[in-house]
C-alpha cells in the first residue's frame, strides 16, 4: 500500500491495523470470512472507474465492451454453480437483493412472511425497524418452544390465514437445515412467491454440504461473501419466468450502476467455488462447526437446538453465570471475535441478550480443523470462568495469537 501510505498515512495505518487484527485473532462471526488474493486484487482494480447503468448489451453508457463480458461471465458461473435458470449479479448486497424481491412481487401494505428476527431471521424478513416491516405488512413465524426448530405447522397456518405475497425462508442465526420442500408446498398452496435467503449458507450449498433451495424456490437471494468467500456483494437466482420482474426491480427500481469491481470479484469467487478444493472446504466448515458444538456442550455450554447442521452455533451462556454482551467482549479481549445474539424466546433485551453466535467459515479458510476446535472450546470455557479477569484474558489472547501464527490468513501478508 505504498501509494496509500504517501497519500493518506492515517488511513493506511488503520488498514494495516485491521489486517493485523484479522491475522492475529480467531474470527468466529458467521458472516465473516477471508477472500482470496485474487478476489482482493480485482476488487481494487480499475473496474471501479467504470459506470455501467443497465444490463449487458443494454447499457445507457458506452465503453462497455469488457464490462459486459465480465458481468455475463459472472452470470454464467452463478447459473452453472447453483443450477439456476437465471441470475442477477448486480445487487449491492443481500439486503437490497431481498428488497428487490419484495418490490418485484408486492406493493406497500401487502403481507409478507418471514422468520422473526429474535428467532433467527433477518431484519429484511419483515422486522419492524427495517423498511420491509414498515412498507409491507409483516407476518412472522417462530421456532417451536421446545425443539427450537422452525414450526412448519405455524408457517402453514399463518400462510393460510394471511395469504402473503412473498414467503421468505432463510435465517441468520438458525443452526439447523431448513426444509425447503415444505416451504415450497406451503407457498404453492397459498399462491405466494417463495424466496429463500441463503446468504449464510451459499458456500455450503455450492460445495454440496447443505441441501440447495434452488430447485424448490421461485427466487433465491444471497450475499456473495460469508461462506461463499467472495467480495461484499449480492446476487439473485431465479426461475426464467421471474427474470424480467427481478431485473426491473434491481435496475432501475432500486439501484443505479452496478459496482463493476465487485461483479468481477463475484465472478472470481464463483470460479473458485466450482472447484473440488472448495467442496472439501464447505464440508470442513460443517465438520468444524459440529465438532465445536460438541466440545462446547461437553464443557457445560447450552446450545440452541442442541447442536448444529451447518456453519454456525448459537450458545445460551446464562447458565455459565454471564450474558451475551459481556461474554462477547471478554472473548474479544481474549482474541476470539464473535457477536452477542438473542436466543429463541430470550427474556433479555437485544443489546444484552442471553447468547453468542459462533461460526466456522473464517477459521476453516485458515486451514483449521477439529483439533483447533477443541482448543477453541477450551479457551471459551476459560473465558467464561474469567469474564472480568483481564490478566487471564490477556494470557489467552497470547495463546490464540500463537495458534494463528501457524495458520496464515488468506489474502493477508504475514
Amino acid at each position: 500500500m505504498e501509494n496509500l501510505k504517501k497519500t493518506d498515512p492515517e488511513i493506511a495505518e488503520l488498514v494495516g491495523a485491521e489486517a493485523s487484527r484479522q491475522r492475529s485473532k480467531l474470527r468466529l462471526i458467521p458472516s465473516e470470512n477471508y477472500v482470496s488474493s485474487a478476489v482482493l486484487e480485482v476488487s481494487g482494480s480499475v473496474l471501479t472507474n467504470k459506470y455501467s447503468e443497465g444490463y449487458a448489451k443494454k447499457r445507457y453508457y458506452e465503453g462497455q465492451q469488457y464490462i459486459d463480458q465480465i458481468e455475463l461471465l459472472a452470470i454464467r458461473r452463478a447459473k452453472a454453480l447453483f443450477g439456476s435458470e437465471s441470475a442477477n449479479v448486480q445487487p449491492y448486497s443481500g439486503s437490497p437483493a431481498n428488497l428487490a424481491v419484495y418490490y418485484a412481487f408486492a406493493r406497500p401494505g401487502d403481507p409478507i412472511m418471514g422468520l422473526a428476527l429474535d428467532h433467527g431471521g433477518h431484519l429484511t424478513h419483515g422486522w419492524g425497524v427495517s423498511i420491509t416491516g414498515d412498507f409491507f405488512t409483516p407476518i412472522r413465524y417462530e421456532l417451536h418452544p421446545e425443539t427450537h426448530l422452525i414450526d412448519y405447522d405455524m408457517v402453514r397456518d399463518l400462510a393460510r390465514k394471511h395469504r402473503p405475497k412473498v414467503i421468505m425462508a432463510g435465517a441468520t442465526a438458525y443452526p439447523r437445515i431448513i426444509d425447503f420442500e415444505i416451504f415450497a408446498s406451503i407457498a404453492k398452496e397459498v399462491e405466494a412467491i417463495l424466496c429463500v435467503d441463503m446468504a449464510h449458507i451459499a458456500g455450503l450449498v455450492a460445495g454440496g454440504a447443505h441441501p440447495s433451495p434452488v430447485p424448490h424456490a421461485d427466487v433465491v437471494t444471497t450475499t456473495t461473501h460469508k461462506s461463499l468467500r467472495g467480495p461484499r456483494g449480492g446476487m439473485i437466482l431465479m426461475k426464467k419466468a421471474h427474470r424480467k420482474a427481478i431485473n426491473k426491480a434491481v435496475f432501475p427500481g432500486l439501484q443505479g450502476g452496478p459496482h463493476n469491481h465487485t461483479t468481477a470479484g463475484i465472478a472470481v469467487a464463483l470460479k473458485e467455488a466450482a472447484t473440488d478444493e472448495f467442496k472439501t472446504y464447505a464440508h470442513k466448515i460443517v465438520e468444524n462447526a459440529k465438532h465445536l458444538a460438541g466440545a462446547l456442550k461437553d464443557k457445560g455450554f447450552d446450545l440452541v437446538s442442541g447442536g448444529t447442521d451447518n456453519h454456525l452455533v448459537l450458545v445460551d451462556v446464562t447458565k455459565r453465570g454471564t450474558t451475551g454482551k459481556p461474554f462477547a467482549k471478554a472473548l474479544d479481549l481474549a482474541g476470539i471475535v464473535c457477536n452477542y445474539n438473542t436466543v429463541p424466546f430470550d427474556p433479555r433485551p437485544p443489546m444484552d441478550p442471553s447468547g453468542v453466535r459462533l461460526g466456522t467459515p473464517a477459521l476453516t479458510s485458515r486451514g483449521m480443523g477439529t483439533a483447533e476446535m477443541d482448543k477453541l472450546a477450551d479457551w471459551m470455557n476459560r473465558v467464561a470462568d474469567n469474564v472480568e479477569n483481564e490478566t487471564a484474558l490477556s494470557q489467552i489472547a497470547k495463546e490464540v495469537e500463537e495458534l494463528c501464527d501457524g495458520f496464515p490468513a488468506p489474502g493477508i501478508p504475514a
